[in-house]
């Protein structure tokens, strides 16, 4: 056979299909409707708008059959409005491929009772088939493009709305309800906030955090700034020593929390307290709470108030030899921790009571501030946490 007279009858085919049009749309979608939970309904897609989709699917594919029209316009408009409709990708995509077996039915059909030849069947098969994967191709990736921008937006809102969060700017019943609900976090803490040192601009200090707090059922929203990550963490009662670990496993550097608050519009000043936690972990504690220790709270909290106050207090040891100050130091450090006891700050620091009772002369003397005061042990003692983290 000729390949003119196999076009000429795919054309008679085509044509015999176009007369029907109406009649194949219909069932098109009553099948579809049948065989996809998704569209039986009609929610998100009406059944008319369903209609108006096979009716473009179907006229592009005949005329695809007989080369009229190669740019699959309806199949990408098809892809941006179920994505915009938020219509499963692998549903829409299960109705072309019932769509297209419709077709392919009613294409063989059609051709038997015209006694079209196997030869020009042969041809509408190929061309079908290979227009049905550009068609389908179109359409996903519009989905694509559409899914991608919104999550893309979705983010960029997300992540403007911790922000104002964070600075205080989210405030009222209304607003921070919606700001719950957009960010995923619970209308109702109590909450905390945590900040993270970076360990590079543009970097995250704490990988996938955001993902790995919700396996273990802990919702939260996070902002990367240039020096800190720092994100709100619902913690239900009895959770936060789960936050804790979580954290303490996957920091890489410095890490302040919060004390628990109960309003979303508390966040602001829970930041102000995740810093000053911050400023008062170490190295042998990287991960530090804001109530665990109120005297480093208070001395880290003023920096710059804190330099003066350290000098005030202290500045009888600076001419010290370095070594000579440190043991001085470190004797009061233990000997606060111990009861004030020199016997037992003795055991601690492998030496007699009676050399700790000489450091300790020594520190009254050059400070000129009395252990058995407790004002003056108070300043000196928060002059040594100060010290600590200068």
């Amino acid at each position: 056979m000729s390949t003119e007279r196999a076009s000429s009858e795919i054309e008679d085919l085509v044509a015999r299909l176009r007369g029907r049009a109406g009649e194949f749309i219909e069932a098109m979608a009553a099948q579809i409707e049948s065989e996809i939970d998704f569209y039986r309904t009609g929610g998100l897609v009406p059944p008319a708008e369903l209609r108006a989709s096979c009716g473009a699917n179907f006229d592009f594919m005949l005329e695809s059959l007989v080369g009229d029209r190669s740019d699959p316009v309806s199949a990408r408009e098809t892809g941006r409005l179920r994505a915009e409709l938020g219509a499963p990708l692998a549903d829409v995509m299960a109705a072309y491929r019932v769509g297209t077996r419709y077709l392919w039915d009613a294409v063989l059909t059609e051709a038997h009772s015209a006694g079209i030849t196997d030869q020009a069947l042969v041809r509408a098969s190929s061309r079908l088939w290979q227009m049905q994967s550009s068609y389908t191709d179109a359409m996903t990736d519009a989905y694509r493009d559409v899914q991608s921008r919104r999550m893309l937006e979705q983010d960029q809102q997300r992540s403007a709305l911790v922000e104002a969060l964070l600075e205080g700017r989210v405030s009222g019943g209304g607003t921070l309800w919606e700001a719950a609900e957009l960010l995923r976090l619970p209308h109702k803490g109590p909450f905390v906030v945590v900040a993270a040192e970076v360990p590079e601009v543009g970097r995250q200090a704490l990988t996938a955090v955001e993902e790995r707090l919700r396996s273990v059922g802990l919702a939260s929203a996070w902002r990367l700034l240039p020096e800190l990550q720092i994100g709100v963490v619902g913690v239900p009662p009895r959770r936060l020593a789960v936050l804790i670990d979580l954290l303490r496993q996957s920091a890489t550097g410095r890490v302040g929390v919060s004390p628990p608050y109960d309003e979303l519009d508390g966040t602001g000043q829970a930041v102000r307290f995740a810093r000053v936690a911050l400023s008062g972990s170490t190295p042998d504690s990287p991960v530090a709470l804001f109530d665990e220790s109120p005297l480093t709270m208070a001395a880290v909290a003023a920096p710059d108030v804190m330099q003066y106050f350290v000098r005030k207090v202290l500045g009888g040891l600076d001419d010290l030899p370095i070594d000579d100050r440190e043991v001085l130091l470190e004797t009061l450090a233990v000997w606060s921790t111990h009861h004030g006891s020199a016997t037992e700050t003795g055991e601690q620091l492998y030496c007699h009571p009676n050399t700790v009772r000489h450091r300790l002369r020594r520190i009254e003397e050059r400070t000129g501030r009395s252990l058995s005061d407790p004002h003056s042990v108070a300043e000196l003692l928060l002059a040594l946490e100060a010290s600590r983290h200068a």
